[in-house]
Order: structure tokens, then sequence, then C-alpha cells
């Protein structure tokens, strides 16, 4: 018979978020839903430019693109108005996004969590933003290894005679929030040594995906702690 193994996970209480604060998160969705779609015209432009000019801009190069910018490159009209709409597309995107940005820091910034959570090393204003909606009222959680398993920092594996035998559902716990501990991640090991020391030694005994998420991890547990305890970050309790 095969035995589930669900690391660090136990039962969440189930409550129904005020409507203050879903309506504030769902702000904070809306804005990663028209990021998204401004990267995938930035991508169609770079594409674009790959195939006719056999070379490469870069999103921000391409977001100051103008009309007249556009009609010089050597390309036909036909191209150069699809990029125009691409273009175009982007600028619009932009725009709503500025406004989202701002009044999410209307609502966010004030709270004394928020404050706590830019002290991590790679999470800023946009994912501090994120973990703190999506997280919700940290008492929900009954202790660290609930919250790493509703960020989906923790593996849900199947085996039996101690091998592994297959996966449970890895699509339980909120994306969200697995997307912004691994966003974090990247960043922390960029700039924080600490961070890169504990990556490059997970590395080197299993390859980056595993030591990315072994980081997201890391920082999911200390960001519980900083909720629970209402204390910034302490880079040596994390990497200790």
């Amino acid at each position: 018979m095969l035995n589930q193994i669900l690391r660090d996970c136990g039962p969440i209480e189930a409550i129904v978020l005020p409507r203050e604060h879903r309506v504030v998160r769902d702000l904070a969705r809306k804005r990663m839903q028209l990021v998204q779609s401004c990267t995938t015209h930035v991508l169609a432009v770079e594409n674009i430019m790959a195939r006719q000019l056999g070379g490469r801009m870069t999103s921000n190069q391409i977001k100051r693109l103008t009309d007249d910018t556009i009609d010089s490159l050597p390309v036909a009209a036909d191209v150069g108005l699809a990029i125009k709409a691409n273009v175009a597309v982007i600028a619009t995107l932009q725009s709503q996004i500025e406004v989202l940005e701002k009044r999410l820091q209307e609502r966010v910034k004030p709270r004394p969590q928020y404050g706590l959570l830019t002290s991590v090393p790679g999470i800023g204003q946009t994912l501090a933003t994120v973990i703190l909606l999506e997280t919700g009222p940290i008492d929900r959680f009954a202790d660290v290894g609930n919250f790493a398993s509703y960020a989906r920092c923790v593996d849900s594996v199947h085996t039996s005679n101690r091998k592994k035998k297959g996966e449970g559902n890895v699509k339980n716990g909120n994306k969200y929030l697995a997307w912004a501990f691994v966003e974090a991640a990247n960043f922390a090991r960029r700039f924080c040594p600490e961070a890169k020391r504990f990556h490059e030694r997970k590395k080197a005994r299993t390859n980056n995906i595993v030591a990315t998420k072994a980081l997201a991890h890391k920082l999911a547990r200390a960001c519980y702690h900083i909720l629970k305890e209402g204390k910034p970050f302490d880079v040596t309790r994390c990497f200790a």
C-alpha cells in the first residue's frame, strides 16, 4: 500500500477573508494579469525584430518605441503596422499597471506587515504586496509548516518501501504565493550573500531548480515568523 507523505502539511483553517481585504487582493491579481499580457506583447515585438532584422531589442527599448522610430525601421509597411499595434497595446497596459500600482501602494504601504516583509532580501514592493494580500491573517495557519505547504514550497510525495512512487496534487495551495517566493528566491540569491551561499550549496548537490525551490522555502518560513512575531528579517536566523 502506498503511504502518502505530506511534509510540513496539516489542516488550514478555512475562513472567508473580509470583503475589504478581498477587493484589494483581487486588484493585485488584476495587476499581475496585465503584466503578463504586457509581457506577451513585448515578446511578440522581440520575435518580429529577430525574424525581420536578425537582432534583439530589450523590453525597455521596445516600450520606448514611437511611430516615427518604427517607420524608420527597414521592414515592410505591414510588419511596421503589426509592431505599432503591439506597442500601442503595451503603452495602454503600462498606463493601467501604473494606476493599479499607485492604488495598491495606498492600500498596503500603511500596514506594518508590509514594511516587515520588505526587510526580506529579494522582496520588494510588488512581492511584499502579493505575499501580504494572498496570505491574509497569519493566525489561520497553525504553524510554519502549514504556511509553507499553502505557499507550495514543500512536496507531496507517494512512497512505498522508502521508494518514491509518485506525487500528490501539486496544484494544492496558493499559486500566487508560490510564484512570489520563487521570484523572491531568484532576487535574493543575486543580492544577498547568505542566500547565494545557501543556493550554491544546494545546487552543488542537486540542480538549479531544486536549489531555487529550497531557497523559496527558506524565505517562506522566514515570512511566516516575521508576520507572526512582528519582527523584521533576521538573516542569521534564516540561514543558520
